[in-house]
């Protein structure tokens, strides 16, 4: 089992950046696919990065694509989602999470999640 911590949220203006990390506790992040989702008030639970165990295969969500990267530091087990260029539409609880196999798209594939992290974008 994996213990995912989530940090790095908070109030920013549009056009402004924040990276979020994802520290796993217990056991190594590189045994699992990890991924990014959000959750906006009122709305599902959405897909928005992925990493593969190979720590090279990425995945975006088209809304992110060149705005958002994730990454991976093996040294200090944690993941990344740098985002930039931020859009009042980025607001939401991003949350991190561990497995997910083949269809890495679909939240009810992973076994693990973070508590989640608020990001806020102001217009």
């Amino acid at each position: 089992q994996v213990q995912l911590v989530e940090s790095g949220g908070g109030l920013v203006q549009a056009g402004g950046s924040l990276r979020l990390s994802c520290a796993g506790l217990g056991r190594t992040v590189s045994a699992y696919t990890m991924a990014w989702f959000r959750q906006a008030p009122g709305k599902e639970r959405e897909f928005v990065s992925a990493l593969r165990r190979d720590g090279l295969t990425t995945y975006y969500t088209d809304s992110v694509k060149g705005r958002f990267t994730i990454s991976r530091d093996n040294a200090r087990n944690t993941v990344y989602l740098q985002m930039r260029n931020l859009k009042p539409e980025d607001t939401a609880v991003y949350y991190c999470a561990a497995e997910g196999g083949l269809t890495y798209r679909v939240a009810a594939n992973y076994d693990y999640w973070g508590q989640g992290t608020q990001v806020t974008v102001s217009s």
